[in-house]
C-alpha cells in the first residue's frame, strides 16, 4: 500500500506591527494594574494603622516596595489614594445590595436592601472605618468636589432601593427620604456600638435591635387601614 506524502506544515503567520504593539500595550497595562493594586493595598494598611493624617506618601511607597516617585506617577496625593479605596469599597457595597434586591419589590425589597447594607459593613468593619473619613464631614485635601460628589452619589445609590421601596409601600417623597436617612443613621449607629463593644453596656443584640427597627419601619411605611 503506497504511503501518503506528509501533509504540508503551515508556515507561521508573521505577527503584524499593530499586533505586536497591541500585545505590548496589554502587558504594560497588566503590569500597571498590578503595581496600582500593590500601592492601594499598602495605603489601606497604612490608613488603618496610622490614620489618614498620620500616613504619608513616603510611608505608602515604603510599604508597597516602590519609591515615592513611582507612587506619584499613579496618584497625586494620599487623599486621591483614599478616594480610590473608598470608591472601590462603595462599588462592592452597591454590588452586594443589587444582588440582594434583584427581583424584589415593596416590603421584600426594603428588607433585603436594608439587611444587605447592614450586613456589608457588619462583616467588613474596616470598610466602615474607611467611609467615616467622609461621614464625619471631613473634606480631605485632594478630594476634588467632583470626586466627593461621585463618592457620595454611590453611597446614596446603595440606599436608593430602600428609598424606592418605601415609596412603593405608599410613602410620600419627603417621608421616604427622611426615613432612608434615619435608616442609614440607625445602621451606622448600631455598627459603631457593635464594633467598639459599647453595645455590651446595654446588654442588647445589634441584630435584634436592627430587626426591631426594620419591623417598625415597614409598619410606618404601610398605608393606614381605614
Amino acid at each position: 500500500m503506497a504511503k501518503r506524502p506528509p501533509s504540508p506544515v503551515a508556515a507561521p503567520v508573521a505577527e503584524s506591527a499593530a499586533e505586536r504593539q497591541a500585545r505590548r500595550r496589554e502587558r504594560q497595562r497588566t503590569v500597571a494594574d498590578v503595581r496600582r493594586a500593590l500601592m492601594l493595598d499598602a495605603a489601606r494598611a497604612a490608613f488603618f494603622e496610622l490614620g489618614l493624617e498620620g500616613t504619608s506618601m513616603r510611608e505608602i511607597a515604603k510599604r508597597a516596595g516602590y519609591t515615592p516617585g513611582a507612587i506619584y506617577s499613579y496618584f497625586t496625593s494620599k487623599e486621591e489614594i483614599y478616594g480610590a479605596l473608598l470608591g472601590e469599597s462603595l462599588e462592592r457595597l452597591n454590588a452586594a445590595v443589587a444582588a440582594a434586591v434583584a427581583g424584589t419589590a415593596g416590603e421584600q425589597c426594603l428588607r433585603a436592601g436594608a439587611l444587605a447594607f447592614y450586613g456589608f459593613y457588619r462583616e467588613q468593619p474596616r470598610d466602615l472605618d474607611l467611609g467615616f473619613y467622609l461621614f464625619r464631614g471631613m473634606q480631605p485635601r485632594g478630594l476634588t468636589p467632583e470626586l466627593n460628589r461621585r463618592l457620595n452619589t454611590r453611597l446614596r445609590d446603595a440606599l436608593s432601593p430602600c428609598e424606592e421601596a418605601l415609596r412603593q409601600l405608599g410613602m410620600g417623597e419627603a417621608d421616604a427620604v427622611a426615613e432612608t436617612t434615619a435608616l442609614f443613621a440607625h445602621i451606622v449607629g448600631l455598627l459603631v456600638l457593635s464594633h467598639t463593644g459599647r453595645i455590651r453596656m446595654f446588654r442588647q443584640s445589634t441584630h435584634a435591635l436592627f430587626a426591631r427597627y426594620l419591623d417598625a419601619l415597614v409598619a410606618r411605611a404601610r398605608p393606614p387601614v381605614l
